[in-house]
């Protein structure tokens, strides 16, 4: 069977991602710690949701940190203050290499556990700039130069939203998935950019949306 890591943030997207490929590939799921406010309630989402997925398929999850806080300051991602609203527009809530960072690791960590496939869950609409299909291709060629191996980048949802997503695997436990950027004890703020994305995609796609919002 093929082996493929998937860059896992415990968010819709990639928690999805995972499901799709591990119908017909050994998952390798990697959790990247770079020090956001939201990683630990983020990380338990991600570990709830493979917990109820059950498939064989899905390997245990791989734990790697790459702290950012001297790169960011007191950026919002690290202090948790002043998130960007649900009135904001998506480009307040980039985060500079954060895909970068990344990629780069999971190829680091594939190199020395047999793995050269990486895929992340990239959507069609995404505006950032290493979040685009010639960003990934360019991003591997280099990383394969430098690691000496093959290592593909991989966007399979890239064609999609997140309304189409959700349509398709509304029977996963999408309400397990964290998309928030102000968790309040493990539940979504419903008051962030991120939550509001979530909120609008559901009603899109016609699901009804079993996630539990704090406001």
């Amino acid at each position: 069977m093929d082996k493929i890591s998937v860059l896992a943030s415990g968010g819709l997207d990639s928690s999805v991602l995972i499901a799709k490929l591990a119908t017909a590939a050994e998952v390798y799921p990697i959790y990247v710690r770079c020090g956001f406010a939201w990683e630990a309630m983020e990380l338990d989402g991600l570990q709830s949701f493979l917990d109820a997925l059950h498939n064989p398929n899905v390997m245990p999850i791989t734990v790697l940190s790459a702290p950012t806080d001297v790169l960011y300051g007191d950026h919002w991602s690290v202090s948790g203050a002043s998130v960007p609203g649900a009135d904001e527009p998506d480009e307040n809530t980039y985060l500079p290499g954060r895909n970068i960072i990344l990629i780069a690791l999971a190829a680091v960590w594939g190199s020395t556990h047999g793995v050269s496939r990486i895929a992340i869950g990239s959507l069609g609409g995404n505006p950032f700039s290493d979040a685009t299909p010639e960003f990934f291709e360019s991003f591997a060629g280099g990383l394969s130069m430098g690691l000496g191996r093959k290592v593909m980048v991989e966007a399979p949802m890239r064609g999609l939203h997140k309304d189409d997503l959700i349509r398709t695997f509304k029977d996963l436990p999408l309400e397990l998935t964290l998309t928030c950027m102000a968790p309040k004890d493990a539940q979504h703020c419903g008051q962030c950019n991120k939550c509001r994305e979530r909120q609008l995609a559901f009603r899109n796609a016609g699901v009804v949306d079993r996630t539990v919002y704090v406001a």
